[in-house]
């Protein structure tokens, strides 16, 4: 039996022009003569799925990558076509474009708008040419800000910041100069992350070799904690672990995440969860174009449920069957990322009386230790516990 309920879709677009050295995600340079075939197959893998979404209605859709704004605005138009067609977007649909402040202009993000992309979301990550050229990044700080009032005199209401902080030997000076420059600019949203050290990256690499030092843990909480109240009083509102947000402009597509909601991913190496299930899409950008054509020659699929249809989706390497004790784990540890925390009585409606229980010893070891906190039958993660959240994260897994 198809589930019912709000279905968030994810499309990921694995291309960029150069691959930064902290980044770990799915993203590839130099493939630019795949981009139509690309977009072709993922047009197709949305015909593949149109009838188990049917009658889901689509409330977010986010365009991530790699840097989505290096495809040519036609092939933009003909994905957000090809989704209105085969899902049912809502009327006032979240729809959310990750951009690299080098890759655009003010027509292209007339156009962008014009298309239905309403939020955009710039990767920033600094405001000092070294920390950006040391990045890998290839915008200047003065591009970024050009790019950001581009998008304001195109129309876009909704712009969020990315911003990275704790890079090998910055000054605090240096992340405050950055963040009151962002701030400065007046976006509706920002995201704030502490640079972390990825297996295979080429700043692992350099690390490992001693060519750069490692970040410094507690120069990053002493920049986390300075951030909070500098955002508090520049009038943002926290409302998860590496998020702020003017009142009301919170990611609603973030926000399906975090609380552990349907998503449906489309693309090389996208990560899907529907209905407890988890699954992933082969991470070649090559084999995905192959295999999606495979699995469109097969014939229509068994759209009767989600184990059904996987079976035919010859796109999807990776699947993890729903357990009930995986999906417990993950609605706490997702949740307790926001600050509103978790309902124990929705958990308990989600999961039955008896999932609480199951937690009660690490809830009360973890409030004891000041990690976490109980009010009113939700259960938060304290603001010591925000700096050791990883602690916290780790007593919830499953065993």
């Amino acid at each position: 039996m198809k589930p019912s309920g709000a279905l968030s879709l994810y499309v990921h677009i694995p291309f960029c022009t150069l691959k930064c050295s902290y980044c770990d995600f799915n993203s590839y340079a130099g493939l630019e003569e795949l981009v139509q075939p690309y977009v072709s197959a993922l047009i197709t893998e949305m015909e593949l799925w149109s009838q188990y979404a049917r009658g889901r209605p689509v409330p977010t859709v986010f365009f991530g990558g790699g840097t989505p704004s290096l495809l040519p605005i036609e092939q933009i138009g003909r994905i957000l076509s090809a989704l209105r067609e085969r899902f049912e977007l809502a009327p006032e649909a979240e729809v959310t474009l990750e951009a690299n402040p080098g890759t655009v202009n003010l027509d292209y993000l007339r156009e962008l708008l014009a298309l239905g992309v309403n939020r955009l979301s710039f990767g920033v990550q600094s405001f000092h040419d070294d920390e950006l050229a040391a990045l890998d990044r290839i915008h200047s700080a003065a591009e970024a800000e050009e790019a950001y009032r581009w998008a304001r005199d195109a129309g876009f209401q909704r712009i969020n910041l990315d911003l990275i902080y704790g890079l090998p030997e910055q000054q605090m000076e240096r992340w405050q100069a950055s963040l009151k420059r962002a701030i400065s600019l007046a976006p509706d949203h920002m995201s704030l992350y502490a640079l972390t050290v990825e297996e295979g990256t080429k700043l692992a690499y350099d690390i490992d070799h001693g060519r750069a030092p490692e970040p410094d843990g507690d120069v990053q909480a002493s920049m986390y904690e300075w951030s909070q109240e500098r955002m508090a009083e520049a009038g943002y509102q926290q409302y998860e672990i590496s998020n702020w947000a003017r009142p009301g402009q919170e990611c609603r597509h973030n926000l399906v995440y975090w609380r552990n909601g349907d998503w449906l991913a489309l693309g090389a190496g996208a990560h899907s969860h529907l209905s407890g299930t988890r699954f992933a899409d082969v991470y070649s950008p090559k084999r995905y174009v192959q295999l999606v054509q495979e699995a469109a020659n097969a014939g229509p699929p068994d759209a009767t449920d989600v184990a059904a249809l996987l079976k035919s989706m010859r796109q999807v390497t990776y699947v993890e069957e729903a357990r009930p004790e995986v999906a417990r784990s993950d609605t706490l540890i997702m949740g307790l990322r926001l600050n509103e925390g978790v309902s124990l009585a929705e958990f308990r409606r989600r999961f039955g009386a008896g999932a609480e229980a199951a937690y009660a010893d690490t809830f009360a070891e973890l409030t004891k230790l000041d990690l976490l906190e109980r009010t009113n039958d939700r259960i938060r993660i304290t603001d010591h516990g925000r700096l050791l959240a990883n602690e916290v994260f780790t007593r919830l897994l499953p065993d």
